[in-house]
């Protein structure tokens, strides 16, 4: 039986202005996010490729950034 509500997958990925640099997203997701010492984050170029693969790893990055400036496009 099919989801009622099934789950988009995700199109895009970003981070706002405010990233602390606490390295939880890269850690969660290192095909992803990037977090150079002493900068913030960045999406990886290539991450697009992982996107379907690590849908709910992103998710939870996002889901459990501290300053909630992961955002996601479906």
């Amino acid at each position: 039986m099919p989801a009622l509500h099934p789950r988009m997958t995700i199109k895009k990925v970003w981070i706002e202005e405010g990233c602390i640099s606490c390295n939880l997203c890269q850690d969660l997701v290192p095909e992803v996010f990037l977090v150079k010492d002493g900068e913030v984050c960045v999406i990886r170029p290539d991450a697009t490729s992982a996107f379907a693969a690590r849908d709910a790893e992103i998710r939870q990055a996002a889901q459990d950034c501290p300053v909630e400036v992961i955002k996601l496009q479906d």
